[in-house]
């Protein structure tokens, strides 16, 4: 059971995991699961409940063209983990030994600069 949003627990491929993400792509799920696995977390990555999400081109033909997308959970065997206070603790290194920053975790930002404060960076 979660203490809140931030810190949910489930189970995925029989495993019991801290929830990094829900219902992300597999280009985010494969980002994030080299940066948890580059830091020592065992990644555990399993398809969402809501597999498929339709998408339409035009409301009047949404019926005839919907796009399928595959999503992904994303989670850690290490139950105490949550990305909140991983992020905003540092306690994330990225390649380099650099701190992770929000902006490298949004994938606002291919480099992780923690020289920039989150707060004062302007939307990418």
């Amino acid at each position: 059971m979660a203490i809140n949003k931030n810190h949910e627990c489930e189970e995925l491929n029989s495993i019991k995991c801290a929830v990094v993400e829900k219902n992300v792509i597999k280009s985010r799920a494969d980002f994030l699961a080299a940066l948890l696995q580059f830091n020592g977390y065992d990644v555990v990555i399993a398809p969402s409940n809501a597999a498929k999400a339709n998408t339409a081109v035009d409301a009047t033909q949404e019926l005839e063209q919907t796009e399928t997308v595959e999503l992904f959970t994303i989670g850690v065997t290490d139950l105490s983990f949550n990305p909140v206070n991983a992020i905003f603790g540092r306690l994330l290194k990225a390649p380099g030994n650099r701190v992770v920053t929000l902006a490298y975790w949004q994938q606002k930002t291919a480099i992780s600069d923690d020289e920039v404060p989150y707060f004062s960076q302007e939307a990418l």
